[in-house]
């Protein structure tokens, strides 16, 4: 592979690395939004947590063809994502 083919496969999984924590790090926010005593507050954690889970199923494709650009898979455990912080949040959250 090329120089410049090799540096924009490493740029692609950088980017895509930078964008996997951001979602991740603005879900870990939304779940402490919805710890609020503000409805309104809660309101907008929800929100930002659907929106979030939307991104990272896009993220999730970025790396399936990442992957398949590199030949090299890396597997989900290794990618911090929603689905592992939604597991890590207390179970004690308010319904909406």
């Amino acid at each position: 592979m090329e120089s410049k083919e090799q540096q924009l496969l490493e740029l692609l999984g950088l980017t895509a690395r930078t964008l996997t924590h951001l979602t991740a790090s603005m879900t870990s926010m939304s779940f402490e939004l919805m710890r609020s005593e503000d409805d309104v507050t809660q309101a907008a954690g929800r929100r930002m947590i659907d929106r979030m889970a939307t991104v990272s199923a896009g993220l999730d494709e970025h790396w399936r063809l990442i992957g398949e650009l590199t030949g090299v898979h890396i597997a989900q455990e290794q990618i911090e994502t929603i689905q592992e912080i939604q597991l890590q949040a207390p179970s004690r959250l308010p319904e909406g």
